[in-house]
C-alpha cells in the first residue's frame, strides 16, 4: 500500500472520457512522476487528487483517509501541498512577508487579513520564516518584491511556502514550466536536496523528460486517459508503448 492509493478512477466531461479507470500507487518517501502527451488526463487526475473535481466513480486515498469531497484547504491540512504551474505568490508583498503567511497559517490554523499587522511582530513567525528562506538559499532576499523575481525564484520561494507547512505529500503541476534551462536545473537540485533531507513524498506532473527523468524513482505513463505503464525511468525511456505514445519527446530524454 502507497501513501497515495488511486483506484479505479473515471471522470468524464459529458461525452470526453478524461480519465477511465485509472490505477495508481504512489509509496511514501519516493518521487513518482506522471508524464503523457496533451490530453493524456494528467491534469484532471491532479485536479481529483486536490479535491478540484470529484471524480465519477473511483477513490483516492491519502495514508488511508478518501480524499474525495473535501475542500482543498482541508486536504491541506491533511499533509498534502500542491505547486501549480504557475507560481501563486502574493507579488505585492516581499518575499520574507510571503514566506510569513504559510507559516502563521502552520501554527494557528488559518490566515486572516486582520492578522496580517500583527504577524509582523511575532518573533517566532519570522524566525521559522526566516529559517525556510535559508533553506530555500533566499535569506538574501527577504527583503524583494516577490513580483520582482525570476520564474526560478518565484517557484523556489513556493516551494519553500509550501515546505513550511510540513506536508507529507507535494504535488507538482510542470514546476519548471516557462523556466531557462539554468533554472530548470536549480529547480532540479531543490526537489533532490528536498527529497533526500526531509520525510516526504513527491508526485510529479511534467512534461520535460529532463526533470522526469532527473528526479523520478517510479513513472506513470498515461495515454488517452488510463495508464499505459508504471515502471522504473530505465525501464520506460525504452518501453515500446511509451515510445508509441509519444516517441519525440522520449527519444529525445533516452
Amino acid at each position: 500500500m502507497g501513501i497515495l492509493e488511486v483506484k479505479n478512477v473515471g471522470k468524464r466531461f459529458g461525452g470526453l472520457q478524461a480519465l477511465g479507470d485509472v490505477n495508481l500507487s504512489v509509496a511514501e518517501n519516493s518521487v513518482h512522476a506522471i508524464i503523457g502527451p496533451n490530453g493524456a488526463g494528467k491534469s484532471t487526475l491532479l485536479n481529483c487528487l486536490v479535491g478540484k473535481l470529484i471524480p465519477d466513480t473511483g477513490s483516492v486515498m491519502f495514508d488511508g483517509q478518501s480524499v474525495l469531497g473535501r475542500k482543498p484547504f482541508k486536504i491541506n491540512q491533511m499533509g498534502i501541498s500542491r505547486v501549480f504551474q504557475t507560481p501563486e505568490i502574493f507579488g505585492e508583498l516581499s518575499v520574507l512577508e510571503n514566506m510569513l503567511i504559510p507559516c502563521f497559517a502552520k501554527r494557528d490554523g488559518a490566515f486572516h487579513l486582520s492578522a496580517f499587522k500583527n504577524m509582523l511582530d511575532d518573533k517566532e513567525i519570522i524566525d521559522r520564516a526566516q529559517h525556510m528562506l535559508e533553506e530555500m538559499k533566499m535569506a538574501d532576499k527577504h527583503s524583494m518584491n516577490a513580483a520582482s523575481l525570476s520564474r526560478g525564484d518565484k517557484r523556489r520561494l513556493e516551494i519553500g511556502m509550501c515546505l513550511s507547512q510540513e506536508p507529507r505529500l507535494l504535488l507538482l503541476d510542470e514546476p519548471t514550466a516557462g523556466m531557462a534551462r539554468a533554472d530548470t536545473n536549480n529547480t532540479i537540485d531543490l526537489l533532490k536536496q528536498i527529497s533526500d533531507e526531509r520525510d516526504i513524498t513527491i508526485a510529479i506532473i511534467e512534461h520535460d523528460m529532463h526533470v522526469v527523468f532527473s528526479l523520478a524513482e517510479r513513472i506513470t505513463v498515461l495515454a488517452q486517459g488510463t495508464p499505459l505503464v508504471e515502471d522504473t525511468p530505465d525501464n520506460i525511456k525504452g518501453h515500446p508503448k511509451v515510445r508509441e505514445a509519444y516517441l519525440g519527446e522520449t527519444q529525445d530524454a533516452a
